[in-house]
């Protein structure tokens, strides 16, 4: 394995396995979107997705990962992340936010969705839908060759473009045989910015996109983040390699 600047390059072997991992995510959040829906608890929720994970003989990645107690992350409207699985109840108008995580033969996988739960206003919806359109544009600059500051640059510019706050205190990463490796991804900043990005990394991209402000606030049980202001937030995430014909994301079926 490669080491620069304290980023890890992947071989193509390893590359594999994170493959495995990364569509063991993407078939866990299409489960997640057949049963998601009213009526169900955050803890139900979090109850299928490790039945699910360890059915596929793989490991929740979150469960117990710096005392985090369940396999999922279930943030309900203005969670922005990290919310702790429990009796909350999902109702219809609800967007939830479903971060989900893997470990398959010592490598890691790792993506995240937001869901509407029966009908959502327009607005929830356009949110949704900016912060995917974030996504998208990051990935598409994570280019060999690329500074990682244009990724960053990219989404900044369509949700800033949209009215929407960009969390800042939050970004996305490297992964691989650690589910947080170097280099942080944040979601705003300069095109100049950063490292160059070389053929082999694997990032982990995830804007945070909050209808508000981007301020944020974590709540007394030390996980849970969520909007200053209280208003909805969106989170979307894919895991990409980086290779000499573009990102390609890992974190699909």
């Amino acid at each position: 394995m490669t080491v620069e600047r304290g980023i890890k390059l992947k071989t193509p072997d390893e590359v594999e396995i994170m493959r495995r991992a990364g569509q063991l995510v993407a078939a866990t959040l299409d489960m997640v979107a057949e049963e998601i829906g009213d009526g169900m608890t955050t803890a139900r929720l979090d109850a299928l997705v490790e039945d699910f994970i360890r059915s596929h003989e793989a490991v929740p990645a979150f469960k117990g990962y710096q005392g985090f107690p369940a396999s999922a992350c279930v943030s309900i409207n203005e969670e922005v992340v990290h919310g702790i699985p429990g009796d909350r109840v999902i109702k219809n108008g609800d967007i939830v936010s479903v971060d989900i995580g893997t470990i398959v033969d010592d490598f890691y996988g790792d993506s995240a969705r937001t869901f509407a739960v029966g009908e959502i206003t327009e607005e929830k919806s356009r949110l949704m839908q900016c912060t995917q359109r974030c996504l998208e544009a990051g990935i598409k600059k994570a280019c060999n060759g690329n500074k990682l500051g244009l990724v960053s640059a990219a989404v900044q510019q369509v949700a800033e473009g949209e009215g929407y706050g960009v969390v800042r205190q939050l970004v996305g990463h490297g992964i691989g045989r650690k589910l947080h490796e170097e280099p942080q991804v944040p979601n705003y900043g300069s095109p100049e910015e950063g490292p160059i990005l070389k053929t082999g990394m694997v990032l982990a991209i995830e804007p945070m996109i909050n209808m508000g402000t981007h301020e944020i606030k974590t709540l007394p049980d030390q996980w849970t983040v969520v909007t200053a202001d209280g208003q909805p937030s969106a989170h979307f995430e894919h895991t990409i390699v980086i290779t000499d014909n573009g990102p390609e994301i890992i974190t699909l079926v």
